[in-house]
């Protein structure tokens, strides 16, 4: 652990605005922070208190809605959109394939 800084990446901001929109800082976790007990590696990645990321939401352990969706990371549309260095990306999700 180190002492806790501003966060490099947000520069203390916790995060960014797009319209209406915030978006939390990955690195951070939207604390705006690292260091000390705000070590991003020491929370394992997941930000504090965040909820889980949707494919591991508890819906899943219902069969029908799993059945009905398909697969938990595009919901059956077949294609995943993220935003990496500023720019929104759409790629073929892996169930594509299937």
């Amino acid at each position: 652990m180190t002492d806790p800084i501003t966060c490099p990446e947000c520069e203390g901001t916790r995060g960014i605005l797009l319209g209406d929109l915030f978006l939390t800082c990955t690195f951070c976790g939207g604390l705006g922070r690292v260091g000390g007990a705000d070590e991003p590696a020491e929370r394992g990645g997941r930000p504090p208190g965040g909820p889980p990321p949707a494919w591991e939401h508890r819906v899943w352990s219902d069969p029908w809605i799993a059945e009905q969706l398909g697969c938990r990371f595009c919901l059956g549309s077949k294609t995943v959109t993220h935003i990496k260095a500023g720019m929104l990306v759409t790629l073929p999700c892996r169930c594509a394939d299937d």
